[in-house]
């Protein structure tokens, strides 16, 4: 699936795709787990709207997506995005209290 090398992953555009609490969100709950699909991702919202923010947050730099049968699970890339802006996920993830998104 189509994701940013790591070269490519741009500040901005990562805090832009964060800002979102239903992303913020979908961040958290994966920062738990090695790596999850859209439909076991605990959230209030359709499972359509889940994916398309976890296809946000895949073109912004933020999770990996790969084809497993007909499943996509995604997992965060802390390690890519700790090389390219050193604790910034920490640092969002820490500063951020949890909320829950609403529907």
């Amino acid at each position: 699936m189509a994701q940013p090398d790591l070269g490519e992953i741009d500040v901005s555009t990562v805090l832009q795709a964060l800002a979102d609490p239903v992303r913020l969100r979908i961040v958290r709950l994966l920062d738990q787990v090695e790596e999850s699909t859209c439909t076991a991702l605990d959230l209030p919202v359709k499972v359509s709207t889940v994916s398309h923010h976890v296809h946000v947050l895949r073109h912004s730099g933020i999770v990996s997506t790969r084809l497993d049968g007909t499943a996509r699970p995604s997992r965060l890339r802390k390690d890519d995005l700790e090389r390219r802006f050193p604790g910034l996920l920490a640092s969002i993830l820490a500063a951020s209290p949890p909320r829950r998104p609403e529907d």
